[in-house]
Order: C-alpha cells, then structure tokens, then sequence
C-alpha cells in the first residue's frame, strides 16, 4: 500500500489554540488522520513543536509553517512509500528533519504525519487500529487514571500539586472501573458545592478548586471516595502527579500557595510522609527533570509501595528512560506520543520500560483533541494504565468510549488486570489492591 498524498491544516485543541491535522491518502483512496495534542507542563527535553510566532496571528500559536513543512518538504518525501512500514517511515521523517528535537520540520508536523500514516495503513488492511499497532497481540483494557482536582499550570496554581486523581484499584471490570469513577467524580462535585470551594473545570476537565492547602486537596479526595460510598485504598486511591519541574527554582522546591520552600531532602520526605498518612498508590515526578539525585532520594523513602512514574524526567525518550533503569530512580514512566514525536519512537519507549519491568503509562495532554488514538496505543502494547485527565469534556470522553468500544470489538478476548497491575511492581504494596 502506497502513499499518494499528504496534507495539513490547522485545527484547534481543547484550549482553543491552534494545532495540526495531517491527512494521509493511499493509492486506493483510503485516508488516515492524525491530530496532534500540546502540553502546558512540559519537559526541556521534550521534541519541540513548530509554531509561528507571529504576535499579529493567534497570539503567536498559529502552526502554518509546521503545515507548509508538511506540504512542500515531508509529503514529496514519502510520495509513494510503503505506508504499512512504520518504522522506515519514520526514520524517514527523522533523518529529512535532521535535529535531536525535531526543530527544523516541527514535532508537531512529523508526528501528524506519523499517526495519520499508521491510520491509514490500518484503514488499508481493514483493521482496527489497536489491532494494526498491537500485531493483534493487544487485549488488555487499561486501568483509568481520572484526575478528580487540576492544579499547577492546569488550574492557574490554584493549588500547587497540579494533578489529584483518582484510580478503581477495586474494579473487577472497565466498566465497572469506569461506574466508580463517575460516582466519585459526581460525589466530589457536590461536596466542592456545599463547601463554597468549587471555581470551575481545570485544562483537563477536572474540579477547579478553591482550597488553601494542597494536603486539603488530598483529604477532600478522600471525601469524595467516601461519600460515592468506597473504601479509600482498598476500593479507590488516590494518584498524585507533583509535576515538581514547574516547582523548582534555584535548588528550592516551592508551594507557591502555601509559602514554604523545600530543598530536595525535606521535599522527598513531605511527600514519602504523604504516602504514609493518604491512601496513595502513585506518584508521578516527585522530583524535578534533572534532580536526578532527588529522585534517587524519593526511590530509596518510598521503597516499593507507590508507583513512581517519571514524566518531565523521561519525555518519552529511550536514552533518558534507559538512563533511568539503570540508575533505579522510577518504576515506571509517562509516554506520551508528542512528546518524542513519532509513533515508532513511541513504541520502543514502552516496549524499553516493559522490558526493564516497569510500568508504562500511556497518557494525553492538557491541551488535547478528540483523537483516540492513545486509546489504542494503550490496547496495542497491553500497557494496563491510561491518563487522559477527567471524566467530562469531550476530547476527554472520547478516549473513555473509544475503549468501551474496543472492548466489544475484543469481545471474549477482552482482558482487565485493573489494580492488579501494580502487583508487577509494588513489592510491599500499603494499598490492598
């Protein structure tokens, strides 16, 4: 199967700012599409995407020269090359773009084109996408990550900790998974109204709270699970993404609503205190992106009883992520298709934390599209656990029911390991999961 076209166009993301659309077009006529995503917290080592800088235009967002790069330098590029083979498409991508970041052409332009390609190639042999990606290999539902409080650069630093989340360690089903979440979801809701402490939705769909402390969050978190009528721990944790990148300046971690500084040692054990006191099964970057020696310090105080996800550390990247396995800071990591930049990439950063038995974590972006295809990247590479941010918002929602869908399609083959997962890493689990 041949590639006879390629196209771009800018559309717009979950936040109302300009994004890429590629558009994939086989000799038989068969199209795939790939819109891309765009983080608000994101890492220094992240593949950078293109925009104009135009101040006159979008505030300086628009993405017409990553579209132009599309049209006039990738499209005659793979003008006929074999779509079904993902991994010397991409090599072709990278090498025309010729740059560690992926600067020149724009992450944002290469990784359209590498979705929509692996759409397309899909659509061509008449398969699922999950099915495509996975080699039919892929049946395990993941386990939602649903973030219930946004805080950090998704709700304006209204409270420091930018993600709290809530995940049905309990659920035996995804369904069911997913009938939990709503009831704390619902239930959060309705004790942020009674409390006078509900501002709004944050970047990802979750509550935009009014608390004072970010301890207060947790411990409304936990009310929550309670009033929907779960056990805290035992039938609903909590996940906390710190996202400490964005707290770090000049040594000193700082709670900006809180007015205290920490540096990393009395940072890791507030946090290692934490996960003593609340009913939490991961933490993701407790540390910041190059606190390497912090995140040695959170590995060693929180031993093995939370998933420590690395995200800002990693990006994505299999030189980072392998730097990590050997130095033992993580037990798991974030992937996050934008952030390297290819689906081929992508891949091998899961397939490289499977190998080291980690958990990898496939997730969204704040500022996201009505794309599913993490959807079904989490079924292809059997990860078990995805983060796409609430349970409202469509671009949010679309991901949910695209599983739901999925799993009629797997039918009998369906499977759901749900909390069980962290088994594979949690050695003294806290949590009775």
């Amino acid at each position: 199967m041949k590639i006879r076209a390629i196209d771009a166009f800018q559309i717009y993301d979950s936040r109302g700012n300009p994004t890429i659309e590629a558009v994939v077009t086989l000799d038989s006529g068969v199209c795939g599409h790939g819109l891309v995503p765009s983080g608000a917290s994101t890492g220094r080592n992240e593949a950078l995407e293109l925009r104009d800088g135009d101040p006159d235009r979008f505030g300086g967002r628009s993405v017409f020269r990553a579209i132009e790069n599309v049209r006039r330098e990738i499209a005659p590029a793979l003008s006929g090359h074999d779509v079904t083979d993902q991994p010397s498409l991409d090599r072709r991508l990278m090498d025309l773009d010729g740059t560690q970041n992926k600067s020149r052409l724009g992450a944002n332009a290469i990784l359209a084109v590498s979705m929509a390609a692996a759409r397309a190639a899909a659509a061509g042999m008449e398969k699922s996408l999950f099915n495509y990606l996975g080699n039919g290999r892929g049946t395990v539902l993941p386990l939602p990550e649903i973030q219930l409080f946004g805080g950090g650069r998704h709700a304006n630093g209204r409270v420091d900790v930018q993600d709290f989340m809530i995940v049905a360690v309990g659920a035996e089903t995804y369904e069911q998974s997913l009938e939990m979440t709503f009831d704390v979801f619902h239930a959060a809701g309705e004790l942020l109204k009674k409390w006078g402490k509900l501002s709004g939705v944050a970047d990802e769909g979750g509550y935009w709270p009014a608390f004072e402390s970010n301890e207060e969050a947790i411990e409304a978190a936990i009310g929550a699970i309670v009033a929907a009528g779960y056990e805290p721990g035992r039938e609903v944790a909590l996940s906390l993404d710190i996202a400490a990148s964005e707290l770090y300046r000049d040594g000193q971690y700082r709670f900006g609503v809180e007015g205290r500084s920490f540096s990393s040692e009395s940072f890791a054990e507030l946090l290692s205190s934490w996960v003593d006191r609340y009913p939490i099964i991961s933490i993701e970057d407790p540390m910041a992106e190059e606190d390497w020696e912090g995140w040695a310090l959170v590995r060693k105080l929180f031993g093995d009883r939370v998933q420590l996800i690395g995200d800002d550390l990693f990006t994505t990247n299999l030189q980072r992520i392998q730097k990590g396995v050997e130095l033992g800071v993580a037990n798991a990591v974030l992937i996050k298709l934008n952030q390297i930049g290819t689906v081929t990439e992508t891949l091998e950063a899961i397939q490289a934390t499977q190998r080291a038995g980690w958990l990898p974590v496939i997730s969204a972006r704040s500022g996201e599209t009505e794309d599913t295809f993490i959807a079904h990247l989490a079924v292809a590479t059997n990860a078990g656990q995805l983060k796409v941010g609430s349970f409202c918002r469509g671009e949010r929602t679309a991901k949910w029911n695209e599983l739901l869908r999925i799993q009629r399609e797997l039918g009998s083959r369906a499977q759901f390991s749900g909390g069980r997962i962290y088994g594979q890493i949690l050695k003294t689990p806290k949590l009775k999961v």
